[in-house]
């Protein structure tokens, strides 16, 4: 056997474990997607790169074809099919811009596929970007962990990888002997619910005065997060409903929903006090085809989730600027980059994850939210419904 091919079996193997281990769901583990880059820059030829690059996407992506089949409530082939289609844009812009080249190159080229894969319109399929992990290597550091996390990178795709590898090593084991999740807000709580596949479809008035059951529960003052869906579709009725429910306890909800015209929907996080209702936030990166379909406009049709890619980074709650991330924007890069710019005092992260049970997708949502609260010190709530 030639050592050609064992060295590229070697290097696809060993991709698929960064991918695979790196976003396996636990926080401390996503350093190890910053193997990724080295592995890439040791590819001989465009097609090792190929290879490489998909062996990392599809192994980090591997939940997706179980959980397509389960929200489709079909077999697993439309799955692996749309599996693939996703990772098309990672695959693409990595092939396209590797060169087998000396000097600084090759580590232009890297840089230029950190951005490509981290902001629109290839940004819109970049899970999976290492750069994720400057929360676990650099909590606290904020944009200054960002920058070391990318020079990081892009010297891993150098001779001088060896270095840069024991540098972030490094990094690693301090903050991975002490490491403590982020804090809540004062006075916030994060409602993980267990409804299934009913949230968010069976809205009637009786799933209503369950989820308001849940929040008064609470404490006095408190600021309650539901998950995303939680209140289906979104009526001056139902506003009603929590506004009355919520007269005598001076709890704040945010919950999520959707606002439904005859152009489409928007996915959207609802604020309800005793005091009104008011639509908080609109998604910027919705779910692209189960969700976002921008082709229907293409052919004159309608429905569909709205992107609202640049729209609301923040909002206010309480006096407090807010970062909102509803499920898929937790897994790309701008989303949060683009909140953080406008310095939150906390991120919120809400999820409707039933679709994704027998898969690690709910974990790592919860990671990469982690990591990213993390990085800028910023206090985190969560709320999942599975």
């Amino acid at each position: 056997m030639r050592p050609d091919f064992l060295r590229n079996v070697a290097l696809v193997a060993l991709s698929t474990s960064a991918g695979w281990i790196g976003w396996s769901g636990d926080v401390l583990l996503l350093p190890l997607a910053a193997t990724f880059p080295m592995l890439w820059s040791l590819a001989r030829t465009r097609l090792q790169a190929v290879a490489i690059s998909a062996a990392y996407f599809l192994a980090a992506s591997r939940g997706l074809p179980q959980g397509l089949a389960n929200f489709y409530s079909s077999d697993i082939w439309p799955g692996l099919l749309l599996w693939l289609v996703a990772s098309s844009a990672f695959v693409t812009v990595h092939s396209v811009l590797w060169r087998d080249g000396k000097g600084w190159q090759k580590q232009g080229r890297y840089l230029a596929a950190c951005i490509a894969m981290a902001i629109p319109p290839f940004g819109i399929l970049g899970w999976a970007h290492p750069i994720t992990a400057a929360g676990v290597l650099f909590p606290g550091w904020g944009w200054w962990g960002l920058g070391a996390m990318a020079a990081g990178l892009i010297v891993m795709t150098t001779r001088y990888r060896p270095a840069a590898a024991l540098a972030m090593a490094g990094f690693w084991l301090w903050p991975a002997a002490e490491w403590t999740p982020p804090i809540l807000p004062t006075s916030w709580i994060g409602v993980d619910l267990e409804r299934g596949a009913s949230l968010g479809r069976e809205a009637g008035l009786k799933r209503q005065h369950e989820l308001i059951d849940v929040v008064r529960a609470q404490q006095l003052g408190t600021t309650v997060v539901l998950p995303e869906s939680a209140l289906g579709f979104w009526t001056p009725t139902v506003g009603r409903v929590w506004q009355r429910s919520l007269a005598d306890k001076g709890i704040t909800v945010i919950a999520g929903a959707a606002v439904i015209d005859s152009q489409g929907y928007d996915n959207v996080l609802v604020k309800l006090s005793a005091d009104g209702t008011d639509i908080l936030y609109r998604e910027r990166m919705p779910v692209p085809g189960s969700m976002w379909q921008p082709w229907r406009a293409w052919i004159g049709d309608n429905g569909g989730a709205r992107a609202h890619y640049f729209a609301n980074p923040v909002v206010d709650v309480a006096n407090q600027r807010v970062a909102p991330l509803i499920c898929y924007e937790q897994l790309l890069v701008w989303p949060i980059l683009q909140s953080a710019f406008h310095r939150p005092h906390a991120v919120v992260a809400v999820g409707n994850g039933w679709w994704t049970a027998g898969t690690s997708i709910i974990d790592i949502q919860r990671a990469s939210s982690e990591a990213w609260a993390r990085l800028f010190g910023l206090p985190l709530v969560i709320s999942f419904n599975s």
